[in-house]
């Protein structure tokens, strides 16, 4: 399968571009192949690259006090995947990213998307709208997250994101939703019965 052509085809309904434009971007973004349980950033690492998912499901997570692991997001096919804090602000790492199966991640270093900006004017509005898309996914979340119950939470979860519930462990949806997997089991029951 053609990785880089599902990454155009993800762009270009936002950002069309040239065939001169199409192949700059091409050639920036570049494949990096990932075995289940690879590791693709940890915690204290500067993040340099943006990443896009072209097969595969990843997740990011970070470790309390107590060793207890939280996860963030989850992305698949289509998706973006970063610690964008780090990206941005070229701070180290507060999350870990990780492949929750094998996984193609096309991705591009920092300073070769700065230039690709410059070179590729539609490319910095569509990181414009990304970006834009993944502030407020996250204030939703974090305002979700205090107005909801786990069930109501739960129920959302598997709605919005049925293919990702069929493909990652439950302990992992249980640590998304910020509840124990003996509770999110009970939850299931109660919502299948």
């Amino acid at each position: 399968m053609d990785y880089k052509n599902t990454l155009l085809q993800h762009i270009e309904p936002i950002a069309p571009l040239s065939e001169a434009e199409r192949m700059a971007v091409l050639a920036a973004f570049q494949p990096k192949k990932l075995k289940k349980k690879e590791m693709l950033l940890f915690k204290g690492d500067i993040s340099q690259h943006m990443r896009f998912i072209a097969k595969g499901c990843l997740r990011s997570y970070y470790l309390d006090d107590n060793g207890q692991e939280h996860i963030l997001q989850f992305g698949i096919e289509g998706w973006w995947v970063n610690d964008l804090y780090s990206y941005l602000t070229q701070t180290p790492a507060e999350y870990f990213l990780q492949a929750v199966e094998p996984a193609i991640v096309l991705q591009v270093q920092r300073s070769q998307l700065e230039a690709l900006f410059k070179r590729v004017p539609p490319m910095e509005r569509f990181f414009r709208i990304k970006m834009q898309n993944a502030y407020v996914a996250q204030q939703e979340r974090t305002i979700k997250g205090m107005r909801m119950t786990a069930e109501q939470r739960y129920i959302e979860f598997r709605e919005k994101y049925r293919e990702i519930e069929q493909r990652v462990p439950q302990y992992m949806v249980a640590s998304y939703l910020g509840v124990t997997p003996e509770h999110l089991s009970t939850i299931r029951k109660k919502i299948n019965s």
